[in-house]
């Protein structure tokens, strides 16, 4: 009895816990009292005195105060750390044991570059039929969104670019490597080109995405290094701003090859393949760095593995 009532007290102690470390990482996320304490549902009072008792447990000071939100102290850093890492794994165990329960269900937050928008139909179409009690919210996001969703606990998974900028701490599927094309309308004075080189792009009137997005980022450096001075036109955060500007054929874009692939554009739409250099930059799943990974993550990440290998 001694042995139940002491495991009653721990389970007890432990569920406290979680909710105040959860407490902390939605401070981290939201960088605001207020709107942190709104997240978890609770009021703000009742947040700051869950991160006072959290301080209270660990000795030493965690957040750094003052009119607002200022940051952590080293040691934060550190909780935070684990706070993640400990918030994490207790909900993959409640999602193993009911997926052992009751098959293969939950809710996958992906957050997708813009360029990779396209291609989530097929992924999602693919995977539902296999798992039709799995539900998906899909974000259009930079990559630095995307990891900083993943570290925050708020995405499960990530589509972005692999191999251009630091990706931090995740877990990757390496799903396809992707090259450039010009987009642009066969009426304009580069709508009969077959290819077309970084340096002659100089001359062309462009709408890219905005530079926010690795894609843009890419663009330019690649630009850049061919020594053509381009200043776009439009610039958007939105393909399908970009799509719609091409077909109605004042200005052409430059996207991946497997968006423009997927995409039905007016048949006065062009695709022109830019070379010298032709350049390719990996794409693919990504998901937090933690083992093992949420059942439904964990299919997904198989999944798309498989899907992709056939198509190699």
């Amino acid at each position: 009895k001694r042995n139940q009532a002491n495991n009653r007290v721990w389970s007890t102690k432990s569920a406290i816990m979680i909710d105040k470390l959860e407490m902390l990482i939605a401070l981290s996320r939201e960088q605001h009292f207020g709107h942190a304490a709104t997240a978890c549902n609770v009021s703000q009072p009742a947040l700051s005195t869950a991160i006072k008792q959290l301080e209270g447990s660990f000795g030493v000071q965690l957040v750094q105060r003052g009119a607002r939100f200022k940051g952590f102290t080293p040691e934060g850093e550190r909780v935070l750390e684990w706070a993640r890492r400990i918030v994490g794994d207790t909900q993959v165990m409640y999602q193993e044991i009911e997926a052992l329960k009751h098959g293969l269900f939950g809710h996958i937050r992906i957050g997708v570059i813009p360029t990779a928008l396209p291609l989530v139909a097929t992924l999602t179409t693919r995977y539902l039929a296999d798992h039709p009690n799995v539900r998906f919210a899909v974000f259009a996001q930079s990559s630095n969104e995307i990891l900083r969703g993943l570290s925050n606990l708020e995405l499960d998974a990530g589509l972005t670019y692999l191999d251009n900028e630091p990706l931090g701490q995740v877990l990757f599927v390496r799903l396809y490597h992707e090259e450039f094309r010009l987009l642009v309308s066969s009426d304009s004075p580069f709508g009969k080109l077959k290819t077309i080189t970084w340096a002659e792009l100089g001359r062309v009137p462009l709408c890219l995405l905005t530079q926010d997005m690795q894609n843009r980022r890419i663009i330019d450096r690649l630009l850049h290094k061919a020594k053509a001075e381009v200043i776009p036109t439009i610039e958007t955060n939105s393909p399908t701003v970009l799509y719609t500007h091409v077909g109605s054929g004042g200005l052409a874009t430059i996207m991946p090859a497997k968006a423009a692939a997927v995409m039905r554009f007016p048949s006065k739409v062009r695709e022109i393949p830019i070379i010298n250099p032709t350049v390719k930059y990996a794409v693919g799943l990504v998901v937090p760095k933690r083992e093992p990974l949420p059942p439904p993550i964990e299919a997904l990440a198989k999944d798309v593995k498989k899907f992709f290998s056939q198509k190699r």
